[in-house]
């Protein structure tokens, strides 16, 4: 098995100081997905984008053919012999994410009606459930919406991951892995929250997907 996260180390020699908790990560997602758990993730501007982006990773293929399994292939020709041959050479296997980032209506029912900081929340008070991890990305680490989320997250039972820098801030507290990358200015944390990210999705691809 490659160890996706010893190569990031050895690409990114700054993020060596972040290896154990990136480490502590990959296990807590590791294992909520070998029990059938789902990620939650939630940020702001650029963090918000990069929600996405790790969605996009996991919920298709990133660097491998993610074949799904063939007893599922079986069902889909079972109930329609064309449209599942197409979908068995279309979909490839995913691991279930959710970026809290693109809800419109329910967040602006919320920045209109209650508080708008309370968005993400709110979700994870519907989405989450014990088993599940939630990654609250947030450059200052203290992040209103996101702080509130992981509070949330940790009364629900799931697992929390703080990706932030400076000092870690608020959501590093509340986190049981907190990655601080070792950057003060907000762009330079993102640029290095990225490949963390990757290594994290290529790790969990590896694992999942032969």
């Amino acid at each position: 098995m490659i160890d996706h996260i010893e190569e990031l180390i050895k690409r990114y020699p700054a993020l060596a100081v972040c290896e154990k908790d990136i480490r502590k990560s990959y296990g807590l997602l590791e294992e909520s997905y070998a029990h059938g758990g789902k990620l939650l993730i939630a940020g702001n501007g650029g963090s918000c984008a990069d929600s996405d982006h790790i969605c996009g990773e996991l919920l298709k293929s990133f660097i491998k053919k993610r074949t799904p399994e063939q007893s599922f292939l079986d069902e889909l020709a079972k109930i329609d012999p064309d449209t599942g041959s197409y979908l068995a050479d279309k979909l490839q296997g995913a691991l279930p994410a959710i970026s809290l980032c693109n809800q419109t209506a329910l967040m602006t029912a919320s920045l209109n009606d209650v508080d708008g900081n309370v968005m993400f929340a709110q979700q994870v008070n519907g989405y989450g459930v014990k088993g599940d991890v939630f990654l609250g990305i947030s450059t200052s680490g203290n992040s209103k919406d996101v702080v509130y989320a992981m509070v949330v997250a940790k009364a629900k039972g799931l697992k929390t991951v703080a990706l932030s820098g400076k000092t870690g801030g608020k959501i590093a507290k509340f986190a049981d892995a907190a990655i601080v990358v070792p950057e003060e200015e907000t762009f330079k944390i993102q640029e290095l929250h990225l490949p963390v990210y990757h290594a994290l999705c290529l790790q969990l691809e590896e694992r999942f997907f032969k």
